[in-house]
Formats: C-alpha cells, sequence, structure tokens
C-alpha cells in the first residue's frame, strides 16, 4: 500500500498518515510512503519513496505537517502523466492507495483508479482548514477544528491588545468560497465583526460596502465607549474587490493556472487598513490601525485532540475500505468520511464533478441558528440602529456628519 499527500497542509495529516499505516500492518502490508505528493509519480520516478513502519506510525501521529511533505501536482489534467502514475505504482508493487489532500488530490486519486482499471484500489482522505467540503451530517474537516482553535487564539491575543492599546485590528483569514474559518476563529476569539463571502446574498460586494460595514462597526463601538476593537475578513471577500483593487498601486492581481486569484498574494487587510485610514484622516478623525494576515500559522500546528482522533479513524477507515472489509465499499475509489462515528466512503462519482474535478462547495449558512448567534456577538451597524436617533446621534458624531447625512451614508452597511 501507498500514501501519498497533496496540496496544503493541514493539522492532521500525520494523523492520517499513522492511522492508515498501522491498519495496513496490521493486515500484513508494506507501506510505501511517497514524498512530494503525485509529482515523481508523474515523472515515472520510483525513487522518491521511503518504507514506513510501526515506529514512523507512532512517532509522527500527534505531529503537525506532512512527514512526506506534499506538492500541487495535478497529474489528471494529463492523460501521459496518469499513465506514467500507474506504471511507476505498479513497478513499485502498489495495489492499494491512499491519498491525503483537496480537490486536486482527490481528482487525481480518482484517476489513478480509473487509468489503473481497477488493479489499484484507492481511498481518498479530504483535508481542508476551510471547513468548504459537503461531508455527512454536516461534519467538519480534518484541521479545521485545530486551526479555528490556534487562530481563536491569536484573536483573543490581538483583542486583548486592542483593548488595552486603544486600536483597531484588521485581520484577513484563509478561506477562500466560503467563511468558516474566519467566522469560526473570530467568535472563538471574541473578535468585534466578521465579514464573510456569505453576508452578500446576490455574490456581490464592492470595496466602499467593506469598508463601510467595518467603519459603522468602529463608530458604533465608538459611540458605546469602546474605541477599540478586531475586524475579521475572510480572504475570500477579496473576490469581490479584485476589479476594483487593480487600480490600486501597491496590488498587483495574479492568477493561478487554473484561472483562480491568489488570494494570498492579495494582502486585503493591509488594502483595507490603508482605505479605513484615508477616511478617517479625510474626517480628520485619529484611529490607530494594524493589518494583520492569518493563514500559514494555521496549517502545520499539531492536531488538537478533536482531530487527533478524527484522523486516526479516518485513516483506518481508508484502508478497511481499500481492502474491502467495509459493507459499503464500492469499486472504482471513494473519500473517506465519518457519519455518526462510522466509516463512510463516498464514491468519487457522488461527490466529484466529472467535468472540473471538483467538489460542491459547503458554504456558511447565514440563516442558521448558527450564524444568528454568531452575528448577535458582534458590534455591527444594524437597521434597527439608524432608527434609534440617540444611537445615530452618537455615531455621527464621531464620523463629524449630521445625523442625516450619516443614515445616509451607512444604510448599505447597516443592510449587508
Amino acid at each position: 500500500m501507498a500514501i501519498l499527500v497533496g496540496g496544503g497542509p493541514a493539522p492532521g495529516i500525520n494523523g492520517v498518515i499513522s492511522g492508515a499505516t498501522f491498519e495496513a500492518l496490521r493486515h500484513g502490508l508494506e507501506v510505501i510512503g511517497i514524498y512530494d505528493g503525485f509529482k515523481s509519480l508523474a515523472a515515472g520516478d520510483a525513487t522518491n519513496t521511503c518504507t514506513l513502519t510501526a515506529d514512523d506510525a507512532d512517532e509522527c501521529r500527534l505531529k503537525g505537517g506532512s512527514i512526506l511533505r506534499t506538492s500541487r501536482e495535478k497529474p489528471a489534467d494529463d492523460p501521459a502523466k496518469m499513465a506514467r502514475v500507474v506504471d511507476t505504482l505498479t513497478k513499485l508493487g502498489v495495489g492499494y492507495l491512499v491519498t491525503i489532500g483537496g480537490d486536486d488530490t482527490a481528482y487525481s486519486a480518482f484517476k489513478t483508479a480509473e487509468t489503473s482499471r481497477g488493479a489499484i484500489q484507492v481511498a481518498h482522505v479530504p483535508k481542508t482548514i476551510d471547513n468548504d467540503l459537503p461531508l455527512p451530517d454536516q461534519a467538519p474537516t480534518f484541521g479545521y477544528n485545530t486551526a479555528r482553535s490556534v487562530g481563536g487564539e491569536l484573536i483573543r491575543n490581538l483583542m486583548e491588545d486592542a483593548r488595552t492599546t486603544g486600536r483597531w485590528f484588521v485581520v484577513s483569514a484563509m478561506g477562500r468560497s466560503a467563511g468558516h474559518l474566519a467566522l469560526g476563529m473570530a467568535r472563538s476569539g471574541g473578535a468585534t465583526l466578521t465579514v464573510i463571502p456569505e453576508q452578500f446574498e446576490d455574490g456581490k460586494a464592492d470595496l466602499d460596502l467593506v469598508l463601510s460595514i467595518i467603519e459603522g462597526s468602529m463608530l458604533k463601538s465608538a459611540a458605546l465607549g469602546r474605541n477599540y476593537g478586531v475586524a475579521v475578513m475572510a480572504e475570500g471577500v477579496g473576490e469581490f474587490l479584485a476589479a476594483e483593487l487593480q487600480s490600486r498601486p501597491y496590488v498587483e492581481i495574479t492568477y493561478d493556472k487554473s484561472g483562480n486569484l491568489r488570494l494570498a498574494e492579495v494582502p486585503l487587510a493591509l488594502i483595507l487598513k490603508k482605505e479605513l485610514q484615508a477616511r478617517n484622516k479625510a474626517r480628520d478623525r485619529k484611529v490607530t490601525i494594524v493589518d494583520i494576515a492569518i493563514g500559514y500559522e494555521l496549517r502545520c500546528a499539531p492536531p488538537i485532540p478533536f482531530d487527533a482522533e478524527y484522523v486516526q479513524q479516518l485513516g483506518w477507515g481508508a484502508v478497511q475500505y481499500v481492502l474491502g472489509l467495509r459493507r459499503n465499499s464500492k469499486p472504482g475509489g471513494a473519500l473517506i468520511s465519518l457519519r455518526a462515528g462510522s466509516i463512510e466512503p463516498i464514491p468519487f462519482s457522488e461527490i466529484l464533478d466529472a467535468r472540473t474535478g471538483k467538489t460542491a462547495i459547503r458554504r456558511v449558512d447565514i440563516k442558521s441558528d448558527t450564524y444568528a448567534a454568531a452575528r448577535a456577538g458582534m458590534v455591527l451597524l444594524e437597521a434597527k440602529d439608524l432608527a434609534d436617533a440617540d444611537l445615530v446621534g452618537r455615531m455621527a458624531a464621531q464620523a463629524k456628519l449630521s445625523p442625516e447625512d450619516f443614515v445616509k451614508a451607512y444604510s448599505r452597511a447597516a443592510a449587508a
């Protein structure tokens, strides 16, 4: 059996490797670790490997990172590369493959099963700290809870700094398509407000609206006697603003080979800070604002107990599946998930779009009680606030506007 890891790191990868290795060894299999994802396999290189032992599995299971490293190689886009992947695995004597990764790795895993015509049984364990895969019963993706925990602690520290020094922090958090991580770490860390892509129900937002939401929170906080706070933005909000941001001299918009905006290279927090500083300067209002990006700090953290246990079971379940030991095992490869504590393989054909190779995105349900409770804990400018003459008067004084002009200027933000 071979194990490989693709895509970006997430807490718990080594735990999956450990769980799968222990279970495979228990069934008498030799376990081969493939370094650097599909990269060497796609090049026909069978030497970039190691033998995984019980000692390796025991030593790595609670560590962050990946002992097999990782890469973003996606051979599924090239039939010649896929042929080399299968040929190289065959030369290594591999009859079973466990992959750990995101959409691209899952699609390459699916293509491996398909290209081998069933000669290689494949199981894929999905990982993403974004928590945006549609797993059964809203189960979290592994690594998310650890990332939320570490991120929440960082937000708590920033919130205390804001309170102590009387300043504002604007924080961008990882999350291209969904705001789960930004919302989770913001609420667990006690941030003042969170802005996520899902709250713009029409799928549209502009820079003025986003800035007004943050400014509305700053002004409301000040009117309530709190001249400090932490605003957390999901980096996916930057997708809405890309066209506007291209005109800024300090922003360079680039795209990857799949046409996706390189969000990690767009300094969203810095952009928002500069724009907010300009607005406050125009009003002769002194506010200290600091920009922070949180993302890479979360990906290789050691897994918290929840994820440490979770990933061991996923690794175990992946081997159970490829060996055909599950009642619900089906040929053709599957994504390994849990439902109510039991392993549930989801066939690739049911979760991957055959045209794009992508899974559906699980977004934050803004109509849920979970989101309603989170929003209730934020300091946000709301429509009812604009009907409160006393509060409007105090906020307008902070903005150095008349009450009428304040209501006119912030009505969009109050409705978002």
